[in-house]
């Protein structure tokens, strides 16, 4: 087996379908030895029936609750026998022969260990992808309300703006939407850290990958599009916490926990400045069902922020 494709499904049947579908396609145009594994968390959509009645090549592995992104592809990374293993959303859709560009650039870099697609939004447009490891200083602006007052060329440098969308480079972490990793780094660091339920973990393991020897490459031409968020959607306020929780949880593993508690009382801070304007705003009038919407969320990622990760 050269390929085992492992997706990690919550309520998006037909989205799966579509990816499925793709992924067919794509070995039809450039055959690889394939193997597809699909970890549902529980889906009450009927996303289990579909695959049995119209996918009986998938191997799916249903679970009793929502496992999360992370515990999920490390259920699909334990199950898989492929020399090569490729984490891919269920809201993706491979295009062209980017399986079998992927797997060979693989198999002719033997000293890259992961590798990520060229990833296109809905719309065809570029969906950046590709980043170098954040400082402290960069996790203070990146995601937050102080993006837009970011030292120049700080985001630039992180999101490898120096690097073109079809180049094919070497860089610190790649997007978790379309990851593909040999087996050999699997075995040597384990899997996904599982600590993190959603975000970041793909940046953890883009740093043990690193850190034990291993190239991570961005492949600007093998293309996926990645619809984006189709899960994580669901569940706004979840996403807000994980978000913020993994970003901590990455700083205190790798930099410290000075680190780590700067960067949480900052983003502590921050919300509560969110949390505050809201209330104003929905006292003054202004769209209150909104604004109180709002204001739960950030109250609910300030208490998960208070404690410990």
């Amino acid at each position: 087996m050269e390929l085992s494709i492992i997706i990690v499904s919550w309520n998006v049947r037909d989205y799966l379908a579509r990816c499925l579908d793709s992924i067919a396609e794509s070995l039809r145009t450039a055959p690889v030895a394939t193997e597809i594994i699909v970890v549902d968390s529980a889906s009450s959509d009927g996303t289990v029936a579909l695959l049995r009645e119209a996918y009986p090549h998938v191997r799916t592995l249903p679970q009793a609750e929502n496992v999360g992104f992370t515990r999920g592809n490390n259920i699909g990374l334990m199950a898989a026998q492929g020399e090569f293993l490729f984490l891919l959303n269920p809201d993706t859709e491979v295009r062209g022969a980017a399986l079998a560009e992927m797997v060979s650039y693989m198999r002719d870099h033997p000293q890259v260990g992961i590798l990520g697609a060229h990833t296109l939004n809905t719309d065809g447009t570029h969906q950046s992808s590709r980043r170098r490891f954040p400082t402290l200083l960069t996790a203070f602006f990146e995601s937050t309300w102080l993006q837009p007052y970011a030292p120049k060329g700080l985001l630039e440098r992180f999101y490898a703006r120096d690097i073109a969308d079809t180049d094919i480079a070497a860089v610190d972490w790649v997007q978790g939407s379309a990851l593909m990793l040999r087996r050999a780094v699997y075995e040597q660091i384990g899997g996904l850290d599982e600590g993190y339920v959603m975000f970041s973990e793909e940046v953890d393991f883009c740093k043990r990958a690193k850190l034990a020897g291993w190239e991570v490459v961005y492949h600007g031409g093998a293309y996926v599009v990645h619809h984006g968020g189709k899960s994580t959607e669901q569940v706004s306020a979840v996403k807000h916490i994980h978000f913020q929780r993994s970003k901590v949880r990455y700083f205190r593993k790798f930099h410290g926990l000075g680190a780590a508690t700067a960067l949480r009382m900052f983003l502590i801070a921050s919300y509560a400045h969110q949390m505050l304007l809201e209330s104003l705003k929905s006292a003054l009038g202004s769209k209150r069902a909104l604004r109180r919407e709002r204001v739960r969320t950030y109250r609910q990622v300030i208490r998960a922020l208070f404690d410990k990760v």
